[in-house]
């Protein structure tokens, strides 16, 4: 194991020792945008939010200044493969690493947790699902935190585009082992979801650094393809003219299936990926495409969320994204070393059909919120149960039971309390139903205008840079000069 921070953190006196270590320990000569801003506010002690494009060095706001600190940082990610790939690279940077995910045989995970409380790791990657273990949290307190790192954080926002329910238990975790200082890190976030990451964090007068989401090596590209015929041909003249590596995204799992299969059989090295693919096939997949096995990945937006693989040359996506932010952060996969790469959209509006049918069961219904709540206010004061528990007397999907009891708590109806929710006003759950259902319809309401932002994105004649640009809340003073608007010609389908 490399060395611990216990016998060699570096004092941090000032700014230049952060360029110091940066290129001795790195290799690294110049920081990028947005870089130095975060890592001093985490040296001073301050919360802070990264928004950085794909690719920008995300990762290096808080593995250089895990160097400095005495004590351990803890690095918050739903991507399990992320977290192996990571940890597997500080080695070589003599930065000592653990984690601790649903991967872990019980040996192993025993062994990661008194490398934890015996100070033998600079820095521990975990599930949020984890950080809610009493173990793991009495390992954490053992040896203390210098720092909470929570990547992809736009995940803790309901109005983001890829919510995760388990990351609204984060800021209660953070409090107990003390409140440490946090670092939240994403690469796609509009205003309104980075203002729900500072408040679902509660960060305390967060420093909160943009960089650009323009990417001036990424091309831009929408072909319009009416009927089948006309997309496939489409993506076989992509795939003809780029010899390099290519990922191909659809919508659904069953139009992943079928490319699959038929890229196949004319094309060598092609992989699939999705959700209802084993982890094992999951995982030999993404390995067998990094390191140049497959060359072309067909996939659903399950894959690819830190995937950090920089010869990626082209993106497809074969069907419609649901939205920008989901559009911008698959995409930012392609050119990550800084050649030209391009992106392409296949656009056909019927796509759409296909979202509103999984916006349509992505919610609680009313009658779903009413028999979690009858069910809730029939338990004792004090009560402690799992949310998979009531999800199975009410009827209702996991997600969407956990999504609603972390609502319930932010009203002080319930409590988080490690896995479980503890009941503390089960008299008053059944009021609070008119504001969970009303909760949901808008969250329904802003899917929809996810849906028709990237729709207008598809369909307006001007440069596709400056409209995502637009959507983030920047604005860019001339066109990308790159795209198929600013070319002034529609790309051939």
């Amino acid at each position: 194991m490399a060395t611990s921070f216990a016998t060699r953190a570096y004092p941090y006196r000032e700014p230049s020792d952060i360029d110091r270590v940066a290129a001795s320990h790195f290799g690294i000569r110049a920081l990028r945008q947005g870089q130095r801003e975060l890592i001093e506010a985490v040296l001073a002690g301050r919360d802070a939010v990264g928004i950085l494009p794909t690719g920008g060095g995300k990762s290096l706001c808080f593995q250089l200044p895990s160097l400095f600190f005495d004590k351990t940082v803890v690095v918050v990610s739903p991507l399990l493969a992320l977290m192996r790939d990571q940890s597997a690279k500080l080695e070589g940077l003599a930065i000592a690493s653990t984690r601790i995910d649903s991967t872990l045989n019980t040996a192993d995970e025993r062994d990661a947790l008194a490398d934890v409380r015996d100070g033998r790791v600079d820095m521990v990657y975990v599930t949020p699902e984890g950080l809610r273990r009493d173990d793991v949290r009495a390992a954490l307190a053992a040896r203390g935190v210098s720092l909470f790192v929570v990547d992809e954080a736009h995940c803790i926002s309901s109005w983001g585009h890829d919510f995760r329910p388990s990351f609204l238990g984060l800021a209660d975790a953070f409090a107990a082992a003390g409140r440490p200082p946090v670092l939240a890190l994403t690469a796609t976030a509009t205003a309104d979801v980075a203002n729900d990451v500072v408040s679902g964090l509660r960060l305390r007068a967060p420093t909160i650094v943009r960089a650009s989401c323009e990417r001036p090596n990424l091309r831009l590209d929408v072909i319009r393809t009416p009927g089948d015929e006309r997309r496939q041909a489409a993506l076989a003249r992509l795939l003809e003219t780029e010899p390099g590596s290519v990922i191909v995204y659809t919508t659904t799992v069953k139009t992943a299936e079928l490319l699959w299969e038929r890229l196949g059989r004319t094309h060598q090295g092609v992989g699939r990926y999705h959700g209802d693919l084993p982890m094992g096939v999951r995982d030999a997949t993404q390995r067998a495409f990094m390191d140049g096995r497959y060359r072309i990945m067909v996939a659903t937006k399950a894959f690819g969320m830190g995937v950090d693989k920089p010869d990626i040359r082209l993106v497809i996506h074969y069907e419609l994204p649901d939205s920008i932010e989901s559009y911008a952060q698959e995409v930012g996969r392609a050119g990550r070393d800084g050649a030209p790469a391009r992106a392409a959209l296949l656009y056909r509006y019927e796509d759409k059909r296909v979202h509103e049918w999984f916006a349509r069961g992505k919610y609680p219904s009313p009658a779903d919120v009413a028999r979690i709540a009858a069910h809730m206010g029939g338990l004792p004061c004090e009560a402690e149960i799992s949310a998979a528990e009531i999800a199975k007397t009410a009827r209702v999907a996991t997600r969407k039971t956990e999504a609603l009891l972390f609502e319930l708590a932010r009203i002080g109806l319930v409590q988080a309390h490690g896995r479980s929710f503890v009941v503390r006003r089960p008299r008053d759950i059944a009021g609070a139903v008119p504001r969970l259902v009303g909760i949901n319809a808008a969250r329904r309401e802003h899917d929809a205008a996810r849906l028709e932002a990237i729709m207008r994105y598809a369909e307006h004649v001007e440069c596709r840079w400056k409209q995502v640009a637009r959507h983030f809340g920047e604005a860019l003073a001339q066109g990308c000069g790159r795209c198929d608007c600013c070319a002034g010609r529609e790309v051939a389908s």
